[in-house]
């Protein structure tokens, strides 16, 4: 398998997951210009990432990607001990991130696909960050009293962690959530995800 990655952008939870299944892979990390370029494109014609080849398989979608390796490489538990319980749990979690926290970044990253009034920019961002607080706010009960975001260690959790360090560099403010700086700490501790880090030359 080969994943096609971008430093930092949710394509790096795929990564790290990779990394916790303990599958054989090899990853090609990509600047914003490469993503557009003939080669890649001929991959992935949305000239986004993550794109993962397994064969002459070429998959893309973050949630899709993380499922099939998890699929692969059950024993690594990435959804859970196999039952359909667990398996919805991770998937809960996988979707808050992808549907609701991820999409929520979006006026962060790029306000003028949101309105054409650049005077109003600031308030659009600040209107944004409100929300993404009220998003953490439920990961941070949820983590309450457990280590992973689904009560065990799924492929929600690289994909939370990614976000989280997109809110820290957007300004979203995440006083007071303990359980969410203690998350980040578990992440950046774990020998997967500094494995991916620095193959993206974000260590």
């Amino acid at each position: 398998m080969k994943l096609y990655t971008k430093p930092g952008a949710c394509s790096t939870a795929c990564h790290i997951s990779l990394h916790w299944s303990g599958a054989a892979f090899g990853v090609q990390v990509l600047t914003a210009e490469e993503m557009k370029a003939p080669a890649y494109l001929a991959i992935n014609p949305a000239g986004a990432v993550p794109a993962l080849e397994d064969g002459d398989f070429v998959l893309t979608q973050n949630a899709a990607i993380v499922g099939y390796i998890a699929d692969l490489n059950p024993a690594a538990g990435l959804a859970g001990d196999g039952s359909p319980r667990q398996r919805a749990e991770a998937n809960r979690w996988l979707a808050f991130c992808n549907a609701d926290v991820h999409p929520a970044f979006h006026p962060l990253f790029g306000p003028a696909r949101f309105i054409g009034d650049e005077s109003q920019f600031d308030a659009l961002k600040a209107a944004a960050r409100l929300r993404l607080r009220g998003l953490y706010e439920r990961a941070e009960r949820e983590l309450e009293g457990r280590e992973w975001i689904a009560g065990f260690r799924s492929y929600a959790d690289p994909y939370l962690y990614i976000t989280l360090g997109w809110a820290s560099k957007t300004g979203v403010d995440l006083s007071g959530f303990d359980n969410l700086v203690a998350f980040v700490q578990r992440m950046e501790a774990d020998a997967g995800v500094q494995a991916a880090l620095k193959a993206e030359g974000l260590a």
